[in-house]
Formats: structure tokens, C-alpha cells, sequence
């Protein structure tokens, strides 16, 4: 047996342990099977033992796998504190995805911002929290805002979240729509309408999915896929040749030709939650953690008005605090 196990092997050893399977595993490591399962016959041939008995059917551990296995995840405790504990000593900046400017969440970076000036917390506005849990699970990004809810179950495992708010949503429509001159817009008048919501952008899986769930069975439909737009400017441009109404929420940043309008009867919520690497440890974390507890207890941010909607799992999972 060799001495020096690459800590990437047992990581690929540990994922399909957990999942018993392999595209899935790879797809919680965000790597080719066909890469992972190299790995994993790396990994038994190094130790000398089969790990998995695999069949057409099914993924299981051997007995020698079993065996291996809980000394795999110590190593890899081991190594995800060493690493956490290398990046505080050295303060580096913190990333933090925005998803887009005037949000509530760029005022918790800014409390954040206060809280610890020594650190240095860099804004980022990529859009989307399935793309930005991706990046901070693969150590590019260290924190960002969204529904936490919306993400695959095998990659919230890999991470923590604070709930931030509950944010009441809004429909951005061209200044000549038929319901623009509405100070609200009931969801029922939305009926035979088309809005987008992101659908086809692989960044915002989490955003199009809450969409469908508030949609369904209101006779609302979700907009085909567009140019996926990077960036506010292009997104307005998008927007604008297509002149399709936007699903979006109170805070979302004025576009030219548009208004936006607050959706009622119910109150749709949009569920924010900070988001980051479980076990990352790191000043700008937890600055970022206690301005959000701050800011959801001055604001009541957490409060769902009367007569609101949200998912019930999202409820579930927002109900989980800290």
C-alpha cells in the first residue's frame, strides 16, 4: 500500500459512499464520471482491496470499504480544517457574490463592511445561486445570496446558510402593458400573461423552479429560454427586445420602459439566505453571518406579512436558524 494517498481520491471514495451511485456522486464533485470512477479504482488499487461491488443495478460497499471508510472522512475533516484555518491565518479577501446591485444583500456586505474593516469583503455580481453554490463549493467563491431551498439536497449538504429575509416579489412590465397603471398587481390579473424567470440559465435553476411552484395552476405561464445576459446593462437590453414582463423582486434595480410592480393577493416571497462553505472559517464569515442577524432583526426581514406565500419547504428550511 502506497504512503501518500491523495486526498482527491478519498474525496471521490467518500462521495460515492454517501450516494451509492455514480453519476451522482460526480455530480456532487463537479467532475466527469467518467473521471471519478478513475479515481475511485486508482483508490482500490492503491490500498490493495475492491471498495465496491458494482452491478448494472446498484453501487455497494465491501466489507473492506466499510471498513476504510470512516477513516477516509477523518482525513478529509482533517484536511478541510487545515485548509479553513490556513486561509484565516492569512485574511485573504473574502468574495461575495451579490447576484445584482440594490438588493438587501448588498447592504448586508456593507454592514459587514463595518463590522470588520480589517477585512477585505470584494463584491461580486454573477446572478444565480446554483451557479455561485457550485463556485463556492469548489473554493472560487466564498459567499452569496439566495433560496437556499432551490438547491440540489447532495449539495446543501456541502454547505451552511443564514435566512436573511423574506423578500416580497414584484413583476417588472413594459410602461404600456395593460397593468401598469396598477400601484399592485394581484397574481390573478397575471392570468393568460407569459413572464420570464430565468428559464433556460443554468446560474439561476433555484429562481425559474420558485417560479413554476408561484405559477402553477394560476394559468400563468413561464417565458421560453432567452440570451442568457451577464450583467445588468445586457439584461435590460434582453428585456427590452423582448418586452416580456419579469418576474422580480421589490428591490429590483429600475429598468428604462418599465415599472415595477409589487405582486398581492397572496404576497409572494422570495426566500434570501446567505450561503457559504460549510466549515470555512474566516473573519469576513462571520461578519457577514452577524450582519445578517443584525439587519433581519432591525428590519424584520424574517416577518412574513399576513396573507403571504412561500413553499413549504422553503418555510421549513428558513425556520431552521442557526
Amino acid at each position: 500500500m502506497r504512503q501518500d494517498i491523495e486526498p482527491r481520491l478519498l474525496r471521490a471514495f467518500a462521495a460515492v459512499a454517501d450516494e451509492l451511485h455514480f453519476t451522482r456522486a460526480a455530480a456532487r464533485l463537479y467532475v466527469a464520471q467518467q473521471a471519478l470512477s478513475r479515481d475511485v479504482r486508482r483508490l482500490e488499487r492503491e490500498v490493495g482491496a475492491e471498495l465496491f461491488v458494482r452491478t448494472t443495478r446498484q453501487v455497494v460497499l465491501t466489507a473492506e470499504g466499510e471498513r476504510l471508510l470512516p477513516y477516509a472522512r477523518r482525513v478529509l475533516e482533517a484536511q478541510d480544517e487545515l485548509l479553513a484555518a490556513a486561509a484565516a491565518g492569512h485574511a485573504r479577501p473574502l468574495l461575495v457574490d451579490l447576484n445584482s446591485p440594490g438588493l438587501a444583500c448588498g447592504r448586508v456586505l456593507d454592514r459587514a463592511r463595518e463590522l470588520a474593516p480589517e477585512c477585505e469583503l470584494m463584491a461580486r455580481y454573477e446572478s444565480g445561486l446554483t451557479w455561485a453554490a457550485g463556485e463556492i463549493v469548489a473554493g472560487r467563491l466564498d459567499a452569496s445570496f439566495g433560496r437556499y431551498a432551490g438547491l440540489e439536497p447532495s449539495l446543501r449538504d456541502r454547505l451552511d446558510h443564514r435566512p436573511v429575509r423574506y423578500e416580497p416579489m414584484a413583476v417588472v412590465l413594459p410602461e404600456d402593458h395593460r397593468l401598469a397603471g396598477h400601484a399592485r398587481v394581484p397574481l390573478a390579473e397575471l392570468a393568460g400573461e407569459t413572464v420570464y424567470a430565468g428559464a433556460g440559465n443554468p446560474r439561476t435553476l433555484e429562481w425559474t423552479d420558485l417560479a413554476h411552484r408561484l405559477f402553477d395552476g394560476r394559468g400563468i405561464e413561464v417565458a421560453e429560454p432567452a440570451p442568457l445576459a451577464v450583467g445588468a446593462d445586457e439584461f435590460r437590453r434582453i428585456m427590452a427586445k423582448t418586452r416580456t414582463p419579469v418576474l422580480a423582486v421589490v428591490d429590483f434595480p429600475a429598468m428604462p420602459g418599465t415599472v415595477l410592480r409589487p405582486l398581492v393577493e397572496p404576497i409572494p416571497l422570495s426566500p434570501v439566505s446567505l450561503v457559504w462553505r460549510r466549515g470555512h472559517q474566516h473573519p469576513g464569515i462571520d461578519a457577514l453571518r452577524l450582519a445578517t442577524r443584525q439587519l433581519a432583526q432591525e428590519e424584520r426581514w424574517l416577518e412574513a406579512p399576513v396573507g403571504s406565500w412561500i413553499p413549504a419547504m422553503d418555510g421549513r428550511i428558513m425556520m431552521c436558524q442557526e
